[in-house]
């Protein structure tokens, strides 16, 4: 095998390889599905093997493909982790805080309070299974959501820092008749259609959560809709649909709806700061001193009212008891 690979080639046959489809990759590294063909032939002739088996249906790792590719992201992260290096404190540090009101936006705020020197672009796109995506494409930092969600090759990728364990709640019309309620128990919501993101692939790992609450408790899914960007946007579709949304405690305020916190039992959002593995860069580092301490000060992984968590979930934020 030559030992001059173009960087370009490896990122194409590692982006082929996790998506096992041309066209998909091709939009992931931003390319034309055809200069992405030939640089996998190129790629191909350099190591002198054949690395993808296609059919106009599918396309697979050869087994020289699947024993090259944990190579070729070990040297990917050599890379990306010299540039890191390189671009030192002056390159911006792009993290998705899901919201405006968020545990994200709070940690985001704290680092940078404690490090005006380093420059922290917020963006705001609800869904950790989306922003795991873009974080491993290299088109995001840093996101915070529910690390146990994702699928175990993708978690194998990240490093994530448990954060907080988020109270749930409901966001109600002003006028349904639990919003007269200081808190609501879940089994009050039985019959009622509760929206969680389902229909936005970007937010799966949230719309898994609500499955597992809900069931057992007789609450019905919202149907599938399309994913709905920005806070202006979200109220627009809530009001005119007139659903019930499963939320937590850190929300934004909608005009004519309640949010209430859940009870009976208290179930729990957790939250990880997720970030690819290897990265190196002193705003992660930022942010993780921010979150713990905040986390300390704020007793974030010891809530009041402990109650629901999944076995996954507590397992992947180290909770025991």
């Amino acid at each position: 095998m030559p030992y001059d690979l173009e960087p370009r080639l490896l990122r194409a046959f590692a982006a082929v390889a996790e998506e096992l489809h041309f066209t998909r990759a091709a939009a992931r590294l931003y390319i034309a599905q055809q200069a992405l063909s030939r640089d996998i032939q190129r790629l191909e002739k350099a190591v002198g093997a054949t690395l993808f088996t296609r059919t106009t249906r599918a396309v697979s790792l050869t087994a020289e493909g699947a024993r090259l590719l944990p190579y070729v992201r070990h040297v990917l992260a050599a890379y990306d982790e010299l540039a890191a290096v390189q671009a030192g404190e002056s390159r911006p540090l792009l993290v998705d805080v899901g919201g405006p009101v968020s545990t994200g936006q709070r940690v985001v705020t704290a680092a940078r309070a404690a490090a005006p020197g380093l420059e922290f672009v917020a963006r705001y796109h609800s869904g950790l299974t989306g922003a795991a995506e873009d974080i491993l494409a290299g088109r995001l930092d840093v996101s915070f959501g529910r690390i146990a969600g994702l699928a175990p090759e993708v978690r194998d990728r990240l490093d994530h820092l448990p954060v907080r364990l988020e109270r749930m709640a409901v966001l109600l019309r002003e006028d349904h008749p639990l919003a007269g309620h200081d808190a609501v128990p879940v089994g009050a919501l039985r019959g009622e259609t509760v929206y969680a993101g389902a229909g936005n692939p970007a937010t799966a790992e949230w719309t898994d959560l609500a499955t597992r609450l809900f069931d057992g408790h007789g609450i019905v899914m919202a149907e599938p809709f399309p994913g709905i960007e920005g806070a202006e946007e979200f109220v627009r579709v809530v009001r005119k649909r007139g659903w019930s949304v499963l939320a937590s405690v850190e929300f934004i305020e909608v005009p004519g709806m309640a949010l209430r916190p859940l009870v009976e039992p208290v179930p729990l959002s957790p939250v990880s700061m997720v970030w690819r593995r290897g990265l190196r860069h002193p705003g992660v580092d930022a942010l993780r001193t921010a979150a713990q301490e905040l986390g300390a000060s704020q007793r974030w992984m010891r809530p009041a009212g402990w109650g629901w968590l999944p076995p996954a979930d507590a397992e992947a934020m180290g909770v025991v008891g």
